[in-house]
């Protein structure tokens, strides 16, 4: 048995007290199974005054993964979709050769404090579908599978199959994505659900394998293992991902993510261009 790779989180600190903590790509682990990417965001109030908006930004050979625990957003892409993020939801939009969109607070919401909390993830796609159609994919909370896996474990699974559920959420790869909590004191072995597997403690640490795993802090298991998970009196939730091995190392630039690394030069200078023919189309509105 291998011992699980620890990742500390780049943390950035925004206005209005909002945090972001970077887990992927680290020196020590590029990837885990597709995942290239991984942002914690929140938990915290934002104030009325604060704009929180991100604005129109282009995406090339990656699917953008993004999960809330509160709050919500406003997506629009270029493909004309305009849909509101809510908590318990997964919204997988995959670039393919191009996509702009926008991450916004809903009219609703705006000159009010709100809550924010939540995880950004980009998974890379396969070098033959780097070049594939953009698409948008929404599936609301209720249409993700749920499951008791044992006593005090409880599990949602968001993108993949695991425990005989299947995820709604199409991909072009395989790709495991949980939330999983579990209940004080309890203590489940986690089997080796993909060849690639790492576990995120959101908000409360637990012992993974005997041995203590803070909170937001990514522990990236040894191929092909599970590990044994030990809940403290204020119980535990994890993000789980992973998936099979990238087919061949992926390179990022800014917002692209390609195998060749031409590609990322290629859409640098369309999104340079601006809104001309051939480049990167504009979000509607």
């Amino acid at each position: 048995m291998g011992e699980p790779r620890l990742l500390k989180p780049h943390v950035t600190n925004l206005p209005g007290g909002l945090q972001v903590r970077r887990l992927l790509p680290a020196a020590a682990c590029r990837s885990v199974g597709p995942f290239i990417f991984f942002d914690h965001f929140g938990p915290v109030e934002l104030p009325a005054e604060l704009d929180s908006d991100i604005g129109p930004h282009p995406h090339i050979g990656l699917a953008t993964v993004t999960y809330l625990f509160e709050g919500e957003l406003l997506h629009r892409d270029s493909l004309g979709t305009e849909q509101a993020i809510a908590p318990g939801a997964i919204n997988w939009m995959s670039a393919g050769s191009g996509i702009v969109h926008s991450e916004r607070t809903p009219g609703s919401l705006r000159g009010q404090a709100r809550r924010l909390h939540g995880l950004q993830l980009w998974a890379a796609l396969p070098p033959d579908d780097e070049t594939s159609s953009p698409s948008f994919q929404h599936a609301p909370a209720d249409s993700l599978p749920q499951l008791q896996a044992a006593p005090g474990v409880h599990l949602r699974l968001l993108v993949g199959q695991a425990f005989g559920l299947a995820s709604p959420v199409r991909t072009r790869s395989e790709t495991l994505y949980l939330d999983l909590r579990l209940d004080p004191g309890t203590r489940w072995a986690l089997p080796p659900l993909a060849p690639e597997l790492a576990l995120y403690p959101v908000t409360e640490g637990l012992q993974l394998d005997g041995q203590p795993l803070p909170a937001q802090q990514m522990a990236v298991l040894p191929a092909g293992q599970g590990a044994v998970l030990e809940a403290a009196t204020r119980g535990a939730r994890l993000a789980v991902i992973g998936g099979a091995p990238l087919q061949q190392p992926v390179r990022l630039w800014w917002n692209f993510a390609s195998s060749q690394p031409a590609r990322l030069e290629a859409a640098a200078q369309r999104w340079a261009q601006g809104w001309v023919p051939g480049g990167f189309e504009p979000i509607p509105g």
